[in-house]
């Protein structure tokens, strides 16, 4: 199974981009309307700085240095009328409010602070300084103030707040639905520009690494699909990545301790065929020599003697170099088997048959103790040549007057055939190294093998799909286990 699209470094960072866009879209859109509050409030204190001063000069509210009350109550009337925006309030020099134009209902506080009023009237450029905001407990707002009557006959001030309750309520009907628009309109827009922009730029920077990440997947899924689809479903690229590196780092680690021990054992191989041979090849030469020194001195039946003893180690090394041949060309798989199903039975019985005599001259009683009458899928000359390796070996192995029996079980889905013998058995030191090319068992005397047969009988049924081993039972037992055929028979 492919790596998701969802799963993807390009599809994470395009999630990604999109979230941070998303907030610093929202970010700016609340920042945005903050300034723009902050920024009307400013220029609104700026241009209405004098209003209160005006109001005062223009309405005479100020006669014989005294405050004109009938003149201030008909300003709150008049101002009420035409320029509902603005709430005036006449406060005391201790900030308490004396009369307003405000509703009287909707009036939460009975004084506010003089601290901004002070500081204004000090420095008329200190916009935007928000005052308090009678109609709240705690809201602020921009306002514009004057001494009454004078600020040299001060009795109080004329307190003018600039953006009064019918300004809030203009505002907030024309900010909740247009300002709205305007923010979610640029926020939408940000949002797909930059997100585009980002998935493009993300693209140029991603795509090699996906490809890189498909190269390495089409090479695992020919190389092994079952590792493919247990690693895919974890992670991103980089993670999908970093796991196969890992795997491909165990795997040259496992070839490199393999190919350490392949070396080791080519070493030790050409060790022993170097002694193997050497040691025919030296009897050969020095019973030649011993020819051609004493040819005149040697009778008939001396030479003869010679003759053969140098005809059997040339026989001798001539079967070692071909079970060298056959043991590389097994190894190298140049030697398939040409698998068909075969009653076992039959071909046991034929081996038998075959090395009866030799067990005769040997003094060992050589029989078949049970069979099961099935049909394995397997190659008849390999597992003949399997079995008469066995079957020799557990002769030479046997001592006088004993018994070497075979047998033919049926289980776990193939055939099982025995050869045991009465022999002193394996130790078990051994048992682990037995099927290894050259090895000689513990104290086990030379006998003209080269301890090829074994190596070659393994290799030989591992490429049937099959099975060999070994164990002890009084004497040595191998079994050699095969594949049943489709269709087992059911006569011998």
């Amino acid at each position: 199974m492919a790596l998701s699209v969802f799963r993807t470094l390009y599809a994470r960072l395009a999630i990604g981009l999109f979230l941070l866009l998303l907030v610093v879209g929202g970010l700016f859109t609340f920042l945005s309307l903050s300034s723009v509050r902050e920024y009307s409030a400013a220029v609104n204190q700026q241009l209405n700085r004098d209003l209160a001063r005006n109001l005062v000069s223009d309405r005479n509210l100020v006669t014989d240095g005294e405050l004109n009350r009938d003149a201030l109550k008909q300003l709150f009337e008049l101002y009420m009328t035409i320029n509902p925006s603005i709430e005036i309030y006449l406060l005391d020099t201790d900030g308490n409010i004396l009369s307003y134009s405000a509703d009287p209902a909707k009036i939460k506080r009975n004084r506010v602070s003089l601290q901004p009023i002070r500081t204004l009237i000090e420095n008329p450029n200190a916009y935007p300084l928000p005052g308090d905001d009678p109609r709240s407990h705690d809201r602020r707002k921009v306002f514009s103030v004057t001494p009454v009557p004078s600020a040299e006959n001060l009795s109080g001030y004329l307190y003018v707040v600039l953006r009064g309750e019918e300004y809030d309520l203009a505002e907030s009907m024309v900010h909740s639905n247009r300002l709205l628009q305007m923010g979610a309109g640029a926020l939408a827009v940000s949002l797909f520009v930059g997100l585009l922009a980002g998935l493009v730029f993300f693209r140029l920077l991603t795509r090699r690494l996906s490809r890189l990440t498909e190269r390495v997947e089409s090479f695992e899924r020919e190389m092994s699909p079952e590792s493919t689809s247990a690693v895919a479903g974890k992670g991103d690229d980089i993670d999908y990545l970093a796991a196969r590196f890992d795997q491909m780092a165990q795997r040259i680690v496992a070839q490199l301790d393999l190919l350490k021990h392949k070396d080791a054992q080519r070493r030790q191989l050409v060790a022993q065929v170097s002694h193997d041979l050497r040691t025919p090849l030296a009897s050969i030469q020095g019973y030649i020599e011993a020819l051609r020194l004493k040819q005149g001195t040697l009778g008939a039946d001396e030479r003869a003697r010679f003759l053969d003893v140098a005809l059997a180690e040339s026989h001798r090394l001539g079967r070692l170099v071909e079970e060298l041949f056959e043991l590389a060309a097994l190894d190298a798989r140049e030697k398939q088997p040409k698998t068909e199903p075969f009653v076992v039975a039959e071909l046991l019985h034929d081996v038998v048959q075959k090395h009866q005599p030799e067990a005769e001259r040997a003094g060992v009683e050589l029989s078949i103790v049970s069979v099961a009458p099935v049909q394995v899928l397997a190659d008849i000359a390999m597992t003949e040549r399997v079995l008469d390796n066995l079957i020799s070996n557990a002769i030479s192995h046997s001592p006088k007057n004993s018994a070497i029996t075979l047998g033919v079980v049926e289980g776990e889905g193939g055939a099982a055939i025995t050869v045991a013998d009465a022999g002193p058995g394996i130790n078990d030191e051994d048992l682990e190294h037995i099927f290894e090319p050259f090895y000689q068992a513990t104290g086990a005397s030379r006998t003209g093998h080269a301890g090829l047969g074994l190596a070659i009988a393994q290799r030989m049924v591992s490429l049937q799909q099959g099975k060999l081993s070994v164990r002890n039972a009084g004497g040595a037992v191998f079994t050699v286990w095969l594949p049943l055929a489709a269709e087992k028979s059911t006569t011998l």
